[in-house]
Parts: structure tokens; C-alpha cells; sequence
């Protein structure tokens, strides 16, 4: 794969995405049911859940991902501007719902995904959702 600029979603696909915030009732069982990557991590980045799209988008078995740091230990590559820099600075200010292309450096090799991050201050838990982008 080359490093091109990765597909854009269509506007149906990034609007059902943003509309995720109602995860925040969903079980364990029913995060996994779900066709796209969910993550819950708290407010310094420990994954809380780690749904079952998103441990076969990255070959991950949940449970040697809980209560790791997901931005260096789970996941390092995010730790950079684009990503961990955007979830710290959403934190502090206590809002953040952003959607942007990203590419993750699987060991299978890179893989362009769209990620939305969202947290609300009241929260003590933020998500990351990651949807491969089409034609990844």
C-alpha cells in the first residue's frame, strides 16, 4: 500500500459515525456486534473496552489490551499530533468530537481508517471509533 491520502467516508457513513455517541448504553456483547472499531478509554487513554472489529482490524486479543495505555502501549503510532494530541487537548477542554483520516501502522502493514473522537466533559471515559476508509 502507498502512502496516498486515504478516502474520504461519505457523508451517510461520517454522519452515522458522529451519531455514536449513544454507545455510551450499549454492553460489551452489543459493542461487538457493531461493524466499525470501538474503543472506550478514560480521560489519560486506558482502554476500558476494546470491541471485537477493532481487535481484528488490529489482530489485538481484547483482553491484553484493557487497562494498557492506548496511545503507548496499545496503539504508539497515535501518539502524534494528529491523534494523541487532538484527544489530550479535547480533554482539557472538557468536549471533543472530531472525525479525520489516519493510518495505522499494523504489523500486516498500514491500513487508512477514518477515527472519530468523542468525549463530553461529564464523562469520566472518552471513544475512539475507527472505520476503515473504502477501498482500504
Amino acid at each position: 500500500m502507498t502512502d496516498q491520502k486515504p478516502p474520504e467516508l461519505d457523508p451517510d457513513q461520517r454522519s452515522s459515525i458522529h451519531r455514536l455517541h449513544q454507545v455510551e448504553g450499549l454492553t460489551r456483547p452489543e459493542l461487538d456486534e457493531l461493524p466499525f472499531g470501538v474503543i472506550q478509554v478514560d480521560r489519560e487513554g486506558v482502554v476500558l473496552a476494546y470491541n471485537a472489529a477493532e481487535a481484528e482490524l488490529a489482530d489485538r486479543d481484547p483482553a491484553e489490551v484493557v487497562g494498557k495505555s492506548f496511545f503507548t502501549e496499545v496503539a504508539p503510532c497515535t501518539n502524534v499530533k494528529e491523534f494523541g494530541e487532538r484527544f489530550r487537548n479535547g480533554i482539557k477542554r472538557g468536549k471533543l468530537r472530531e472525525t479525520f483520516p489516519f493510518r495505522f501502522t499494523f504489523s500486516k502493514g498500514p491500513v487508512h481508517v477514518m477515527v472519530t473522537l468523542h468525549y463530553e466533559g461529564s464523562n469520566d471515559h472518552a471513544w475512539i471509533f475507527v472505520d476503515v476508509a473504502p477501498g482500504a
